[in-house]
């Protein structure tokens, strides 16, 4: 395990999580999305990428439909002017609203005016988002619910520095009902990888069980390196737990 990954590591259960960077060469900027699920409908999914927007897609229609769809089917990435990640379909509030000279902690602002945490009792899961623009600096976002109900959101801005990066997540990572959510501010990362299937595998593994025998939640995870100067030349690198053999 590459160091940073410590933390993410210890978390039996960290749900969804969002890893916003730059590559250690300076060359391009990276945004990691892993999803993890215990219910057999949030298992039955994987990542697909078409064109520069990576989908959240069932691997079972009729096992998925057990669960919320509307919460579980959406685009995870999606890239143009800059690039948008979140855990629902925010994702695409976020793309439409970005533009070139824009400032990311605005962009996700408006974009998330309307959106609340995720309407799944008893977990309330948060909503988490991202944007990048230009290779300087990004922001990170969290909407969850306060204990009397209310919406808490939450936005962070941080610059983007070689080799390092910053992870959010759903949840706090202990396995227990209900799901308590991520708390803090995003965490840091290391991401010391030489490119991004070195890097997605390292973050699959440390999302593995905390013990052996332990549960494994995976899912899938996908990263993608966009070259800083302009974000549309693009490396990609995807794993769908179904689709391995381990």
């Amino acid at each position: 395990m590459i160091k940073g990954m410590e933390n993410l590591g210890k978390k039996t259960y960290p749900g969804r999580i969002i890893i916003i960077g730059k590559d250690p060469a300076a060359e391009s900027v990276i945004v990691v999305y892993a999803v993890s699920g215990r219910s057999p409908s949030s298992q039955a999914r994987k990542i697909e990428i078409d064109h520069e927007t990576a989908w959240v897609k069932p691997t079972d229609e009729e096992i998925i439909q057990s669960g919320q769809v509307e919460l579980l089917v959406y685009p995870a990435v999606q890239i143009g002017e800059g690039i948008a990640v979140s855990n629902g379909r925010q994702t695409s509030d976020v793309y439409t609203h970005m533009h070139k000279d824009g400032d990311p902690i605005q962009i996700l602002a408006k974009s998330l005016s309307s959106w609340d945490y995720e309407p799944d009792a008893p977990n309330y899961t948060p909503r988490i988002s991202g944007c990048i623009l230009g290779d300087q600096e990004a922001a990170l976002s969290i909407i969850k619910r306060a204990p009397d109900g209310a919406c808490l959101k939450y936005f962070y801005r941080f610059p983007l520095i070689p080799g390092s990066g910053k992870m959010i997540a759903t949840y706090s990572g202990e396995n227990i009902n209900p799901l308590p959510s991520f708390y803090g501010e995003p965490e840091d990362i290391d991401l010391q990888a030489a490119s991004p299937e070195a890097l997605l595998e390292k973050v699959y593994a440390a999302m593995g069980p905390t013990k052996e025998g332990g549960p494994d939640f995976r899912v899938a995870a996908v990263c993608i390196w966009a070259y800083s100067r302009n974000l549309k030349e693009l490396r990609k690198a995807v794993i769908n737990r179904h689709e391995r053999k381990e």
